[in-house]
């Protein structure tokens, strides 16, 4: 997005572009409402200017929020909407004031450290809090959504500055209720946390 920050987008204002990947860009935003000037923080997943018309990044998109929208766990970045203004499709989530776990290691790294062992289980016991609740779902009919993440890395795993860790990015998840599926032979996530 080269326009200058913030901007109104739809029901939302972009703040600050947070980060950039190869398929979205996520803002810091805020949603608006009517009353007296009342804002919820949140962020905006938008799919990348040049891809806005590939119908295959869409249905990722779509996929995300599908899977996503069903999480309600402390441990899981929370989805509140999916939709597109303009050519610009989008989701809108919980935004956490914070750094993800990537960020962490690095710093610590350069300074000569590695992450205290009893704040790696905690991180390690959170995580899999919120993993084992999305792959033991079910849907209202009691059916299994069979959801799996397939891209646990420490870029998809952030922690507040209050200390709260959260699962986020099921883009590439496996589930039941998916649009999309994919091909036979097809390898999706970071090769570097393929094991």
């Amino acid at each position: 997005m080269s326009e200058k920050l913030p901007i109104e987008f739809g029901a939302y204002t972009l703040h600050e572009l947070v980060a950039r990947g190869g398929m979205a860009e996520i803002y810091r935003g805020t949603q608006r409402s009517g009353v007296v000037g009342f804002e919820k923080p949140v962020a905006i997943k938008k799919i990348l200017p040049n891809l806005a018309e590939n119908e295959e990044f869409i249905t990722m998109l779509i996929d995300e929020a599908r899977i996503s929208v069903k999480l309600n766990h402390a441990n899981i970045a929370q989805v509140y909407d999916l939709g597109r203004v303009d050519d610009a499709f989008y989701i809108a989530m919980e935004f956490i004031s914070g750094v993800d776990l990537a960020h962490i290691i690095k710093k610590l790294s350069k300074e000569g450290y590695l992450i205290p062992l009893d704040h790696a289980v905690f991180v390690t016991k959170e995580l899999c809090a919120g993993l084992y609740y999305a792959h033991t779902k079910k849907d209202d009919n009691g059916e299994p959504l069979r959801i799996v993440h397939r891209d646990i890395s420490p870029h998809n795993v952030l922690v507040s500055h209050g200390g709260n860790v959260k699962v986020i990015d099921f883009g590439v998840a496996k589930a039941s209720v998916k649009l999309g599926q994919t091909r036979m032979g097809v390898i999706k996530g970071k090769l570097l946390y393929m094991a």
